[in-house]
């Protein structure tokens, strides 16, 4: 007896149970790409654009006329954003009288903290997603597989005689859903731990960024307090 040994020939021959489950890794495999490469290219933007502001930052440019640079821009991400939160709270206090520096620069601090943590929310969109797919899609492989080599030691039960071409075209069909796990599960976990020690730099660069602009904001306060005031 010839069998056809395509993949869409296993499908078509699997069982109603295995089938689901193939059906569902497909599908994950599918969200996880999308979102594999969904992640990779907004990772790298930011990086690039996290980038480019340093470059303006530490050019010498004035953080007034940077600030405002920033309020004719509809999006802000990354350090941009974490500055501009940052430098409205400073100019926000610093417009109150009697406000001591230590005040002021608390709520700085503050500000930027929670702008970072938005910006954390938004890198890790979708990596829960990935973990899980990593994580599970190997036991749902199994499943199916353990539910389908049932099935086909089942059937031979109703046989006199079980031959290795009467066990073999079944034991294939339910190792596919193995095979779909795994398909899965790799690309999603490397994804995932790439994208999770990016996000680290990420957030590593942001920090240091922080001190270093907390650290200019007292120094420039202190040496000229004109050069810092701007019209909201």
């Amino acid at each position: 007896m010839n069998y056809d040994t395509s993949l869409l020939s296993y499908f078509m021959q699997a069982g109603l149970v295995v089938k689901a489950v193939m059906l569902v890794l497909v599908s994950a495999s599918i969200f996880s790409w999308t979102y594999i490469l969904q992640r990779m290219f907004y990772l790298r933007g930011v990086g690039k654009s996290a980038g480019r502001f340093e470059q303006a930052f530490w050019s010498g440019e004035d953080l007034a006329k940077l600030y405002a640079g920033g309020q004719r821009k509809q999006i802000l991400e990354g350090l941009e954003a974490i500055f501009h939160a940052g430098f409205k709270e400073f100019l926000r206090f610093r417009k109150q009288a009697g406000s001591a520096m230590d005040l002021v620069m608390e709520n700085t601090k503050r500000a930027m903290r929670v702008a970072q943590m938005r910006e954390q929310d938004k890198l890790e969109a979708h990596l829960p997603f990935l973990a899980i797919v990593g994580s599970t899609s190997p036991y749902v492989g199994l499943f199916g597989t353990v539910w389908g080599i049932m099935q086909a030691f089942r059937a031979l039960a109703n046989v006199q005689q079980a031959t290795i071409s009467m066990v073999a075209p079944g034991i294939a069909e339910a190792l596919i859903a193995t095979a779909l796990g795994l398909f899965a599960a790799i690309p999603a976990v490397i994804a995932y731990n790439r994208f999770i020690t990016d996000i680290g730099r990420l957030m590593n660069r942001f920090d240091a960024f922080e001190e270093e602009f907390t650290n200019i904001l007292i120094r420039q306060s202190q040496q000229n307090p004109a050069r810092m005031e701007i019209v909201e």
